[in-house]
């Protein structure tokens, strides 16, 4: 399963209308990412990233339930041992 994370536009590196590219932060760590899908999001906007290709835009407060409900589910930091059911 693929999965698009949101990060935020930390700093553009090339607006060109094809190969627009830009700094997004992912909790934490930084990774350049492809922007040509979202040449309208500014620094400080929330992206939604997949495969290292920047396909939306999201207001803040959107941003923050994704990352609550990724937080809930632990898709970040789970291992398959602490997916098992508890006896």
């Amino acid at each position: 399963m693929c999965l698009g994370v949101p990060g935020r536009v930390q700093q553009w590196i090339d607006r060109d209308p094809l190969f627009a590219r830009a700094i997004i932060q992912f909790d934490g760590v930084a990774r350049e990412c492809h922007m040509a899908c979202v040449p309208e999001a500014n620094v400080g906007d929330y992206v939604i990233v997949h495969a290292g290709v920047a396909i939306c835009r999201l207001e803040e407060a959107e941003a923050a339930r994704i990352f609550e409900e990724l937080d809930r589910v632990d898709v970040l930091g789970s291992t398959a041992k602490d997916a098992r059911p508890k006896e």
